[in-house]
């Protein structure tokens, strides 16, 4: 067992953590950080994503010891208001499944301060699989987001 400090939505976080815990468990199971999502276990679908120091990346693939002195945010660490009403909007919601990380990308690209093309946008999401919707309407409303 060892100790890891890392910054979690905005609020430091010192805990004791098997050498071999991966980030999501230590998210889902020890911190009750519930937007992130076991999915493939793989890095395959983007379920499990968080921003690590505003980098998209797979809670599943990441062991904890490895976010040592970062900042990690999940959806419930950002103001989302924006991104969760371009969603609706856009009917980029179904199963809800893929939301979270699709909206944490979408919050990495605004927070970015870039201007995104839509091949930009599909290149960004390539990474968090939507079973439901086709991508059509989750572009759009990242598109939509990124211009207001």
């Amino acid at each position: 067992m060892e100790y890891v400090k890392f910054v979690l939505n905005n609020k430091k976080i010192s805990i004791e953590i098997d050498e071999s815990e991966l980030l999501i468990d230590t998210l889902r199971k020890r911190l009750c950080i519930k937007s992130v999502k076991q999915g493939c276990g793989i890095g395959e679908c983007g379920t499990c994503t968080v921003l690590v120091d505003n980098q998209p990346m797979n809670s599943c693939l990441v062991f904890t010891k490895a976010v040592e002195n970062k900042n990690i945010l999940t959806l419930e660490g950002i103001d989302s208001e924006p991104i969760e009403k371009a969603f609706a909007k856009f009917g980029a919601v179904q199963c809800g499944f893929c939301t979270p990380g699709m909206m944490l990308v979408a919050y990495s690209m605004i927070k970015s301060g870039e201007e995104f093309s839509k091949d930009d946008i599909k290149r960004h999401i390539s990474g968090n699989l939507c079973r439901c919707t086709g991508y059509n309407q989750i572009i759009e409303a990242i598109e939509h987001v990124l211009k207001n």
